[in-house]
């Protein structure tokens, strides 16, 4: 019997009354109305948010077949229900992202919104950027708003430190399940990041309807499910809950300056984006007479403007009255320094200032100083002591910093600290919590201080004498003169690496900000020491933001001495975190740290840091390299890679990314005659990056000779191929034929797609990469069976011309990484006319005739310093031409077309009449006729034009054919200097159009 049915008959049998049983989640596919009904209940049991989870739970459940293999989730009447039964929740919700992103993890959110966009029949495969809002049915258009606002709201989230919850001994078998969650929602989120701008396109696409926008409900999701769509009912604009124009604006507004917000720290000019989306949310906010649809946070809203004022310098006309807030950042603006010190001084008496803008005000400060403006050393340590002093007026807590600042004291310091005590308690007659407060700072000022002079200048002055007791006075001097006997018997030795000042002062909670702050190796060891002195918990486990890769997380966490074990932990999980964000100098730091401290005991530890610190050194130079640097590794770099893969330590954990990027390192430093000739043929079969490289290498190698790389050329395709090919699986349907079932992430191949792509994206050498666009294009060419419309690309003659599995084959993902290949390479060089030339053949055969054109262009310019000299033959080919004059004729330009097909070997009258015939010319018409220099077309320009009775533009083409140096009679070379001449021009008119 299970657990669910024993409570239901313990519910039955007992005599006392007891609370009402839960739904559960399987009665809701029974009785249709139930949700409805269990909805509008004031408490609902389950709650909504946790009903969406079990739908979806159960609609994503994998299932098992008569073999005992795993097969995805059925798409079946069942699934499908419950998926529609979540989105009805959300529905009901009134799709409050507020509340689903609380409720929600990613993972669940991600898949209940991609179910919307199929309900609500967003166009699969297409990019949302590439849709037109204006044209799509109103829910559908919500729907591409309501998933872009959810990306990019997700992606300033997963910005914020968040505490990591501590599990206990009875949830450590749930590990596995929570890194499985972690590593959906790390893939989650790397795909939002890298669809960033185009979800913010969308977004800045929605700003400029004008309309008010339609939403699902439970009733239009029910007329969805019984297909009563068929009549347009659910794509009706009355279909659905109506939002308001203006409310959606104000919702989107607020979204977007999140993101740009979000944005500022690495491009300044985000700041100012942000402020114009945060001033419209303001005003339209206030406009609005109903705010049921918009959900924002007034008093983040109110942060959010005021951080924005502050940091693009500007003065809202709105504000009626000069802020402190204001005030403050006009002194910095100004760099009056000292009026900043006076006014936080003054604020210590009105407090007016929340504490924590004064804080971030030194953190500004702070950080000025470490980006190398030393001058500002005492403002910082003035503001910190204005702050100490207020935080001891108020009662609170005195920072770690002013505690630092206390270990190193100067006369200057304390004389200073002394007036801003008297300053801050004011003339008038200070109140008592308030003078109480000042006599408890300075008791803690003189039971820190440790030299003499400086402990009798706090102890004699005047507020010192006015505020304690002369019991405690005198009390507090016997302490100091015992202190004193003790210093001046034994010299003050130098603080120890292990020996630090602990106060009662400082809170666990601020020892451990320092921690998270802190990237000075000696430094977090202190702290660490000082918070196990203070409590005995794992404090790696601080900031969930600190990861260590899983495959070292076993090792780390098996350390014994719990301190060790957070400084490994820390040390490392920051290294990473600086490698991410290229602090290279800093990494080395605290991995050499980390490398010093696991020496000691372990040598699985030694070895895995002497790999991390290997794979710093690969990405360091890498970095340089990608930013223009040509100077090559040096040998020892390239010893200690080759090493690396040739390494063969037993009960070792390596990390596939390590091997990864050394083979990628070596492809990019042309080190192809170890890859062909040195590896091991061992490490060949093992490790399938080496064989990939290995393949590419010797492909590379040969590649001038087709007839000699066509074998291995052939070794790389198969793999590639395997790579991106379905696994196929026989099933027999209910009518009794046999149908095919695809699985697009097999294990046929030596490795993933995905993580192939991800290899290929760590290549820069340009022979790789035109080698594998190469193979991409030919492979794509034979996928799609399209003969007319072929991409180009160099050396495809190396590769086979057929397929034998061709069904097997992922067409869809050939098609996504051509694309993704070249759009890659094009970023390293875009200048680069072959693969230029490549990425405009991809946009012709998908009828994307402007990015085609502008391409073409491009590739021509490249090679002619912006067509001052002729374009070679073989860049423009009467192939390329052909396809230039197309994307002009399909976007109206009939004019261009006719002076293009001059361009080709054989002049093509046919289709310059037909164009020029065109009436309808979204071109400059006749402004182009200077550029023809066939006398035959401007013959018959002549003719048309006196046809149509057009006397002003006939003009123009007599004088155009008037002109001495294209008359018939002239020697060749005249002639041919006139076509080049009118060639360039020509061009360089059409660059200026379309670049």
């Amino acid at each position: 019997m299970s657990v669910e049915t024993v409570d239901r008959v313990a519910a039955v049998t007992s005599g006392r009354p007891s609370t009402p049983l839960q739904t559960s989640w399987f009665e809701f596919l029974l009785d249709g109305s139930l949700l409805e009904n269990h909805l509008q209940k004031s408490y609902p049991d389950p709650t909504p948010v946790q009903l969406i989870i079990q739908f979806l739970e159960q609609a994503s459940k994998p299932s098992v077949n008569e073999q005992n293999q795993v097969q995805p989730p059925a798409d079946n009447r069942r699934n499908r229900t419950l998926k529609l039964l979540a989105l009805k929740v959300a529905a009901h919700m009134k799709w409050d992202l507020d509340a689903l992103e609380k409720g929600l993890t990613i993972p669940v959110l991600n898949m209940l919104l991609n179910e919307l966009l199929c309900v609500s029949k967003v166009p699969p495969g297409v990019k949302h950027v590439d849709l037109d809002l204006s044209t799509l049915p109103p829910t559908t258009a919500m729907a591409v708003i309501i998933y872009n606002r959810w990306a990019i709201r997700t992606i300033v989230l997963s910005s914020f430190p968040e505490k990591q919850t501590k599990p206990g001994p009875h949830q450590m078998n749930m590990l596995s399940i929570v890194q499985q969650e972690k590593e959906m929602t790390e893939n989650i989120l790397t795909v939002l990041k890298e669809q960033a701008t185009d979800s913010i396109s969308v977004l800045e696409g929605a700003l400029q309807l004008k309309k008010d926008f339609y939403v699902h409900t439970l009733r239009t999701l029910d007329l969805l499910a019984a297909d009563a769509a068929a009549n347009g009912e659910t794509e009706s604009s009355t279909a659905g809950l109506r939002i308001s124009a203006d409310e959606l604006h104000c919702q989107v507004n607020y979204d977007l300056g999140g993101i740009f917000f979000q944005q500022g720290c690495t491009d300044q000019t985000a700041y100012e984006k942000a402020r114009d989306h945060f001033r419209q949310t303001k005003e339209l906010f206030t406009k609005l007479d109903s705010t049921v649809h918009v959900h924002l946070d007034e008093k983040r809203l109110a942060g959010y403007w005021n951080a924005c004022k502050a940091l693009t310098e500007d003065c809202d006309p709105s504000d009626t009255q000069n802020t402190p807030y204001n005030q403050i950042n006009s002194l910095i603006r100004a760099h009056n320094h000292q009026a900043v010190i006076e006014a936080f001084i003054k604020d210590n008496m009105c407090r007016s200032l929340p504490i924590n803008f004064r804080r971030s005000v030194l953190r500004e400060f702070l950080y000025k100083v470490q980006q190398g403006e030393s001058s500002l050393d005492e403002v910082c340590y003035k503001l910190c002591v204005c702050n100490a002093v207020r935080d001891a007026l108020e009662g609170e807590v005195l920072s770690v910093r002013f505690h630092q600042l206390l270990l190193k004291p100067s006369k200057k310091m304390v004389d200073f600290i002394l007036e801003v005590c008297t300053l801050s308690l004011g003339k008038d007659r200070p109140s008592e919590s308030s003078r109480r407060n000042m006599a408890t700072f300075m008791k803690t000022l003189c039971e820190t201080l440790q030299e003499l002079p400086l402990l009798m200048g706090v102890s004699s002055h005047k507020l010192f004498v006015e505020l304690l007791k002369e019991e405690d006075r005198k009390v507090l001097v016997e302490q100091l003169r015992k202190k004193s006997a003790t210093i001046n018997l034994s010299a003050k030795p130098l603080p120890s690496f292990y020996d630090i000042p602990a106060s009662s002062s400082v809170s666990i909670g601020q020892l451990e900000q320092q921690l998270i702050l802190s990237l000075e190796p000696r430094r977090i060891r202190q702290i660490l020491i000082e918070l196990h002195g203070m409590a005995e918990r794992p404090f790696w486990r601080v900031n969930s933001k600190w990861e260590v890769p899983k495959d070292y997380i076993n090792v780390i966490l098996g350390i014994k001495d719990n301190l060790t074990k957070d400084l490994v932990y820390i040390f490392m999980a920051k290294g990473l975190h600086c490698i991410s964000i290229k602090d290279f100098p800093h990494a080395r730091q605290l991995y050499s740290a980390c490398l010093e401290l696991v020496t000691e005991f372990s040598p699985k530890l030694r070895q895995v840091m002497l790999n991390e610190m290997l794979l710093l050194e690969v990405r360091a130079h890498e970095t340089m390299a990608a930013e223009g640097s040509k100077e090559r590794p040096p040998s020892d770099l390239v010893s200690r890679v080759r090493g690396y893969l040739e390494m063969r330590i037993h009960d070792l954990p390596l990390r596939q990314v390590v091997g990864e990027e050394c083979v990628a390192f070596m492809l990019n430093w042309r080190e192809n005659d170890y890859l062909t000739l040195q590896v091991p043929p061992s490490l060949v079969m093992n490790n399938p990056y080496i064989k990939i490289g290995q393949l590419l290498a010797s492909t590379c190698k040969e590649l001038p000779g087709p007839k000699e790389c066509r074998r291995t050329a052939k070794e790389l395709w198969d793999v590639v191929v395997q790579i991106c090919s379905m696994s196929v699986q026989h099933k027999r349907n209910n009518d009794g034929r046999v149908g095919l079932i695809k699985q697009r992430e097999s294990s046929m191949g030596i490795l993933q797609r995905s993580k192939f792509i991800t290899f290929i994206k760590k290549l820069r050498e340009p022979l790789v990469l035109t080698t594998l666009i190469s193979l991409f294009v030919r492979f794509h060419s034979i996928v799609r069976d399209d003969i007319v419309n072929e991409v180009t690309a160099e050396h495809l003659t190396i590769w086979p011309s057929t397929l034998l599995n061709i069904q097997a084959v992922d067409v869809e993902a050939v098609a996504v990484t051509v694309k993704e290949l070249v759009s890659y390479a094009l970023t390293l060089n875009p200048n680069n006319q072959s693969w230029l030339i490549t990425q405009a053949d991809i946009y012709f055969v998908t009828n994307q005739y402007s990015a085609a054109l502008n391409l073409y262009l491009q590739a021509g310019a490249v090679c002619s310093d912006f067509f001052t000299k002729t374009v070679a033959p073989d860049v423009y080919s009467d192939q390329v031409l052909k396809r230039m004059i197309k994307c002009c004729s399909m976007m109206n330009c009939h004019t261009q077309v006719a002076v293009l097909c001059q361009f080709l070997r054989e002049v093509d009258y046919m289709t310059a009449f037909k164009a020029l015939q065109e009436q309808n010319s979204h071109d400059a018409m006749d402004s182009f006729y200077d550029y023809i220099w066939d006398v035959t077309i401007l013959e018959y320009l002549t003719h048309i034009h006196h046809k149509r009775g057009e006397t002003e533009k006939r003009q123009i083409a007599i004088k155009a054919i008037g002109q001495t140096e294209l008359n018939t009679s002239n020697p060749e070379e005249v002639l041919l200097l006139a076509a080049q001449k009118r060639k360039k021009r020509f061009l360089q008119a059409m660059a200026k159009l379309y670049f």
